[in-house]
């Protein structure tokens, strides 16, 4: 046995994967319902500490409330009206529905049943692959696979998505991950939060980015949620997306938290894309006891920006990779 192990456990009903580093003493879960973290525990000055959010059993995880720890795609966060346009055809991802109930948000797999396609561990990593396919559907025609390689290494978890089309027709697809983060019992409002970001998106009153230019407002001229400088949550009530963000110098773009008083932190890193922070004042279980700070290779109703379409637009046959992952900075 090796410092790195994977095993499969329970959940109620719910089959569990395990990715444990016993040497750091480190343990990673995650369900096949939706590819989704359940939990990170990291050993910190001899105790155990719980940094993920995640969902508590398995009624809550099919129930999904707050989308903790979700994986998201073919698209992240929201479809201004549930309509979108592409290659001159105009789609309805919810057909018959009208008023407020149109609401299409964190695309399609939150409650697929992923396989498991491989599970590995060795002296360096413990990772499980995980793959399901998202047939065409409503508004949606399109066929694409999409398989999420979780990785747990000496600096933290690593999540690779791919996302391979193989339909007949290009496709408008990405990917984002919705994880929510706690740095053990003392109060989110004083954790320290640094996000590497030139902009923060403006949107209306329906968090849809504002057309073109006009969304990206430079943080100089937005002072109260500026975290160019690492400093307090407070108060503040987050659900903004950060764009432009700059990268260190081995191309990882990392958002990172910090309680001071304990020490622990947390890296939120990416290699492209933007980063949604949003401190859970709706949420009905524990509103702003953790922040989610979620990767996402494009923006929020990328479907419609047409800054967004060369990046998000997937040929048939072809495939992207979007990486981010977790660091875990203990004192």
């Amino acid at each position: 046995m090796g410092a790195f192990n994977v095993a499969i456990e329970g959940l109620d009903t719910q089959p569990i994967v395990v990715l444990d580093d016993s040497a750091r003493g480190r343990r990673v879960r995650m369900a096949r319902h939706g590819a989704c973290v359940l939990g990170i525990e990291a050993t910190i000055r001899g105790r155990r500490v719980e940094l993920a959010d995640g969902h508590r059993d398995a009624a809550e995880l099919a129930a999904r409330p707050g989308s903790r720890f979700a994986l998201l795609a073919p698209f992240a966060n929201r479809v201004a009206d549930a309509r979108y346009r592409f290659d001159g055809t105009d789609h309805d991802l919810m057909p018959g529905v009208t008023g407020a109930a149109r609401a299409s948000r964190h695309g399609f797999v939150r409650d697929a049943e992923f396989a498991i396609a491989a599970l590995d561990a060795d002296e360096r990593a413990a990772s499980v692959l995980l793959a399901t396919a998202i047939p065409p559907q409503p508004g949606y025609p399109f066929a694409l696979d999409l398989a999420v390689r979780y990785t747990l290494a000496a600096d933290g978890l690593t999540l690779e998505a791919t996302l391979r089309n193989v339909g007949n027709l290009a496709a408008p697809a990405f990917v984002g991950w919705h994880p929510y983060f706690r740095l053990g019992d003392d109060a989110l409002a004083s954790w320290e939060l640094a996000i590497p970001a030139a902009c923060v998106i403006r949107t209306d009153a329906d968090y849809i980015p504002l057309p073109g230019e006009a969304a990206y407002q430079p943080l100089a001229q937005a002072s109260a949620l500026d975290f160019r400088q690492p400093r307090a949550v407070g108060a503040l009530e987050l659900n903004h997306t950060y764009a432009r963000l700059h990268a260190d110098a081995d191309g990882r773009m990392r958002t990172r938290l910090r309680d001071t008083a304990s020490g622990i932190g947390i890296a939120v890193w990416q290699e492209r894309g933007v980063l949604l922070a949003y401190t859970g004042d709706t949420l009905e279980r524990g509103a702003r006891a953790s922040l989610a700070l979620e990767p996402m290779e494009s923006l929020p109703d990328a479907f419609n920006r047409p800054d967004c379409a060369d990046a998000i637009r997937l040929e048939p046959g072809a495939a992207r990779t979007f990486r981010c992952g977790v660091e875990i900075e203990t004192p």
